[in-house]
Order: structure tokens, then sequence, then C-alpha cells
């Protein structure tokens, strides 16, 4: 018997367990039972998962609506090279993609310079 009777409690199916510091008996948990017997922690599950932004809902919604993410400037400029042979810087301008990002294309490979203010798609391998 433990050393420290009024330190017992019931637990919840009706067994006894010891939680006195004195008691030199170490309980280990069963085939059916919980380590923390006394006191059992639920799964950590939230009850009310956090809430979107309005806005962000909004976004979400009106990505959904038009069928998925928009291209990159960088897809749409490719795109657009691939579809004529040489490209002019306005051309690209006038479809809303910044110059710089043309100086940026032609080193990482996408399009490649032909001339002053002239570029091309680069012939991309595949993966």
């Amino acid at each position: 018997m433990c050393p420290a009777p009024r330190e017992t409690a019931p637990a919840p199916d009706g067994r006894r367990a010891c939680r006195s510091t004195l008691c030199g008996r170490e309980w280990l948990a069963g085939v059916d039972e919980d380590a923390n017997y006394l006191f059992q922690i639920p799964a950590a599950t939230p009850k009310n998962p956090p809430q979107q932004r309005k806005r962000d809902r909004d976004r979400a919604e009106r990505m959904r609506l038009a069928g998925g993410p928009m291209p990159s400037l960088r897809e749409k400029a490719y795109a657009f090279a691939r579809q004529r042979t040489i490209v002019r810087t306005s051309d690209f301008t006038a479809i809303g993609i910044p110059r710089h990002y043309l100086a940026w294309m032609c080193e990482e490979g996408w399009l490649v310079r032909e001339g002053y203010g002239l570029y091309r798609a680069a012939e991309r391998e595949a993966a």
C-alpha cells in the first residue's frame, strides 16, 4: 500500500493512482491505458480553426472563379515572345512587362537579345 494514502484520488475510471512523490513505486501505462493516467490530454485538434481575413477569403474566391492563379510576368513575357519571332521592347511594355524584366530574363536564359531593343524567346530544353 502507498505510504501516503491521503494523497491518492480516484481516477475517472474508478481506479486509484498515487500522486505522491514519497511513493517509491513507478506506474507504467498498460496496453489500454494512457501514460498520463489521472489527467488525460486530449488530442491536439483545435475546435475552431483560425479564420481567414475577409479580404483573403475574397481573393481566394476570385482566384477559384478565374480558374487558378494568373501567370507571372516572366511566363507572360516568354509566352508572348514564343508567339512572335522577334519582339521589341515597346511590345513588352505595351502588355505591361517592365523593361528591367527583359534584362533579368536574358541573364536567366529565358530570352535572347538579338539587338538594341530586339528580343526572341530562347530555346528551352524539356526537363
